[in-house]
């Protein structure tokens, strides 16, 4: 390219609206498990995040202590919260959750004033209603997942999606541990129901990746069925 026409080409840019603007710091994100799940689950999907162009100091997974009840292991999510927001400067994180994560992160955003420290929140395959398989269980944490659990009756009481971070749900017809598969649904969230993908498989698809990605960061996704209208504003 001729030196004069690389200098108005240089001059053009440099004049277009926001180009010196940075792009806005997106929010950090926290990843929750589920039942006797680990943090490494995650790995795959913060992978494609940082892809696409998170940074990995905004990126976090948490593990949780299976001795904690849900309550227990939403003060420590609290705790959490607060340290991300102290080291990143953020003004609120993102919550993304698999299974029985669902419950603890729910159980903070309800009950320990976490909704005005959260944007979005998502679930994938989360057991919000109870699932049957629960009926076998024997440790504390899973007992609550039972349809109907004195836990469950509290959580889901009055509001489902309190406050004013965005919610939003994903499951699958074809997921082996979550029956009923509608127990992931939510009132006031953005409900989706997948193509056919296992219970683990959530955390892998690319799919999925990409309509949480789009979700957290509220871009519009065509990428999975969505049901219903939103009920809250600045959503996809």
């Amino acid at each position: 390219m001729p030196r004069r026409y690389a200098l108005l080409f240089a001059a053009v840019l440099l004049a277009a609206p926001g180009a010196h603007a940075q792009a806005p710091a997106r929010d950090p994100i926290l990843f929750v498990h589920g039942w006797r799940g680990s943090a490494a689950q995650w790995r795959p999907m913060m992978q494609r995040f940082e892809e696409d162009g998170w940074s990995r100091a905004r990126l976090f997974a948490w593990t949780l202590d299976p001795r904690d009840s849900h309550a227990a292991a939403a003060r420590k999510i609290a705790t959490r919260v607060d340290q991300i927001l102290a080291a990143t400067g953020a003004a609120r994180v993102d919550i993304v959750t698999h299974s029985m994560g669902a419950l603890p992160t729910r159980y903070y955003l309800k009950n320990l004033d976490g909704d005005g420290k959260v944007d979005a929140w998502v679930s994938l395959g989360g057991p919000n209603h109870g699932i049957n398989v629960a009926d076998l269980c024997i440790s504390a944490d899973c007992r609550d997942m039972r349809r109907g659990s004195p836990f469950l009756a509290a959580l889901n009481r009055g509001d489902e999606t309190p406050g004013g971070a965005r919610y939003a749900t994903w499951r699958s017809p074809c997921d082996e541990i979550i029956d009923p598969v509608d127990t992931v649904v939510l009132q006031g969230a953005q409900n989706h129901l997948t193509g056919c993908i296992s219970h683990l498989g959530l955390l892998r698809d690319p799919a999925i990746y990409r309509a949480v990605r789009d979700f957290v960061s509220r871009r519009t996704s065509g990428v999975v069925q969505r049901e219903g209208r939103a009920l809250r504003t600045g959503v996809l």
